[in-house]
């Protein structure tokens, strides 16, 4: 069992203190495995708390925890020198072949653990970051709030300053007035003052008006631009999941030309004699990408230069090929659709207009499988467009692209699988 020839070696499995096969194994911080017995009794006769072999030393001394995976494997590979003893090296292919599925195992337990750990990486990056966003936003809105309390009372103490200096004029020609009461039997010698009119004369109430409007303003273009900086972030992450997208010439309509590369897609007028088979859309004009996911995560972008009709998205193996069928997620279709100039919607029951700020020029289409989201971007502008959510899906997506037909005018540029710019 401890040639070299075998996959999995002795020294795998035995404790570096008793220098048998593990029983009971435990990891410690460092990752290295002892049996529990041997490491609890090497702690107790030792001043330190380290480790045997790195001696890497802890502070405290660790939660010992049974390695159930190692365990489970220590316990197999004592029964296989059991059995190995008993019948003599009688099935040497078969050994080596279990030896190679256990190392395959315990390969992928690794990867497993290294990709919770990166998870867990993630999740605190983006916790950090968004205590960052909502801590600026917050002190801004605190801000805006203390600026708009005081311009509000400072409009007030203007008020009531320039009340006050009316009350004191009007309080001087009451004077005025009440001192030519008691001089009527002279006032045809006296030439009299000029008296002011006051009939017009008013305090306004409404002061403030417009003052929490504009400082709403202020905060929604605050917000606005922490959106598309959060997009942009998103839109790189996301980046990273792109794929080598080609079309399915045998899945397009034959009224589609599909180039040579199987990048680009556009509409030919004229229909073309080409085999049919149960895959070629008969009724619209769309193509599928020659690849579907039933898993994990992808994303590729289209452009749409220079097009005033067109529809983007994924959809699913057993969307109706042949004949009509609503255009929505429940048909197994998840699209975004341009049509006629700045007509937007989501191709759902009944359709969802869109109110897009800016004409896309390149698309981009991002899946989750397993969160159940379809989401899609304005690449260009680095703004996110729409996402479909909560989705269950249970079959194959393949890209799904058709550039339309001419009936909003002139629509003869393709549709084109653009390379991801990996932005840094």
């Amino acid at each position: 069992m401890s040639t070299s020839s075998n996959v999995l070696s002795e020294e795998q499995f035995l404790c570096s203190v008793c220098l048998d096969v593990f029983t009971e194994p435990v990891s410690i911080p460092c990752g290295h495995n002892f049996c529990k017995a041997c490491i609890s009794e090497y702690w107790n006769s030792s001043v330190l708390c380290q480790c045997p072999l790195c001696k890497d030393t802890f502070n405290r001394r660790p939660d010992l925890k049974t390695n159930t995976t190692l365990r489970d494997v220590a316990d197999h590979f004592k029964r296989m020198k059991v059995s190995d003893r008993e019948e003599s090296s009688s099935k040497p292919g078969e050994v080596a072949q279990v030896q190679q599925m256990v190392q395959e195992r315990l390969q992928k337990v690794k990867e497993i653990k290294l990709s919770v750990e990166l998870s867990q990486r993630d999740a605190e990056r983006e916790i950090a970051g968004s205590v960052e966003v909502f801590t600026a936003l917050v002190r801004s809105i605190e801000r805006s709030q203390a600026e708009l309390i005081e311009v509000v009372e400072e409009k007030q103490k203007e008020a009531q300053r320039q009340a006050e200096g009316l009350i004191e004029k009007l309080e001087q020609e009451i004077s005025e007035l009440l001192r030519r009461g008691t001089e009527l039997d002279h006032l045809h010698q006296n030439s009299p003052s000029p008296i002011k009119d006051w009939s017009e004369i008013s305090v306004h109430r409404d002061l403030h008006v417009g003052t929490v409007r504009r400082a709403l303003s202020q905060l929604e273009e605050m917000l606005h631009n922490e959106m598309e900086k959060s997009c942009n972030a998103e839109l790189k992450m996301i980046q990273q999941w792109s794929v080598n997208v080609t079309l399915d010439p045998d899945t397009a309509h034959p009224k589609l030309i599909v180039s040579k590369n199987r990048k680009q897609v556009s509409y030919g007028d004229i229909r073309q004699n080409i085999p049919d088979n149960p895959k070629r859309f008969g009724r619209y004009l769309s193509v599928l990408g020659k690849k579907g996911f039933s898993s994990g995560r992808f994303y590729f972008e289209v452009q749409v230069r220079g097009k005033i009709e067109w529809e983007v998205g994924v959809a699913r193996e057993s969307i109706i090929r042949k004949g009509p069928t609503v255009k929505s997620p429940d048909a197994g279709l998840w699209a975004v659709n341009m049509k006629g100039e700045n007509k937007y919607e989501i191709m759902d029951t009944p359709p969802i207009p869109l109110f897009l700020s800016q004409k896309p020029q390149k698309v981009g289409v991002f899946v989750d499988y397993e969160e159940g989201q379809i989401s899609f971007y304005d690449v260009e502008n680095r703004s996110h467009i729409y996402s479909f959510t909560g989705c269950t899906f249970t079959e194959k997506l393949y890209p799904f692209l058709n550039p339309c037909n001419n009936s909003e005018g002139p629509n003869t540029a393709p549709l084109v699988i653009s390379p991801v710019n990996h932005t840094d």
